[in-house]
């Protein structure tokens, strides 16, 4: 389907099993940031994605190209990529075409993490309606894999940033038994991802975004 096959025997190899006693190389595979259009800041968080790349292939022995790459979700681009992650604080806005082409992508077996920096929830919502309009995003509960893999979140997703201080949520958008994307939500793990100094956050507390991100990323690639 498109080009979206470049990268699907890829996926089932990205990562190297910490149990192996033989170091393998794995093919180098990108992830993207969504590049979407209505004015919010899909920039936002700069060093927040190459830190948790760094972190992963350190953590997890996955070989993730350093740098992210940039896609608009209307571009057949999107097909090379296993991982799209989406944030920003403002409006977004998909068109039809765009709302399809992200369809056909998450259908056909991507996915995509949308970290909300504060702000984009009302905005977000109605436009992942155009996606799917015969889901809904349904939260998770604590039990559910993605807040299982190498680190343990029994409590479901950690609070990073205070915003309007309800706790964290992570919902997500189910096909066929499968989770396509993934919304966290009054949490904002992309600060947590940041450089330290830029939020000023404590160790304790990057590391937990840290290892709830790496958690995201091994679940996307072993399910």
């Amino acid at each position: 389907m498109k080009s979206f096959f470049r990268w699907s025997v890829l996926v089932v190899l990205v990562l190297l099993m910490t149990a192996s006693d033989t170091p393998r190389r794995t093919p180098v595979v990108h992830i993207a940031l969504l590049k979407y259009n209505g004015g919010g800041d899909w920039y936002a968080n700069p060093t927040a994605l190459p830190n948790l790349i760094e972190f992963c292939n350190r953590n997890l022995g996955t070989n993730l190209a350093r740098e992210p790459h940039t896609v608009m979700p209307g571009s057949d681009e999107v097909f090379n990529y296993p991982f799209l992650h989406m944030t920003g604080h403002g409006n977004v806005f998909f068109s039809e075409q765009e709302a399809a082409n992200l369809r056909t992508y998450l259908m056909a077996g991507g996915f995509l993490h949308i970290d909300d920096n504060y702000g984009m929830d009302p905005y977000v919502r109605p436009q992942m309606k155009k996606v799917f309009p015969e889901y809904d995003l349904v939260e998770l509960p604590f039990s559910y894999p993605i807040y299982h893999q190498k680190y343990p979140f029994p409590q479901g997703l950690p609070k990073i940033h205070e915003h309007d201080g309800k706790p964290p949520q992570g919902f997500g958008i189910i096909h066929e038994g499968r989770l396509v994307c993934f919304y966290t939500y009054e949490t904002d793990l992309g600060n947590g991802w940041e450089d330290a100094e830029v939020h000023n956050n404590s160790e304790e507390t990057r590391l937990k975004a840290l290892r709830m991100g790496a958690n995201i990323i091994q679940y996307v690639f072993t399910r």
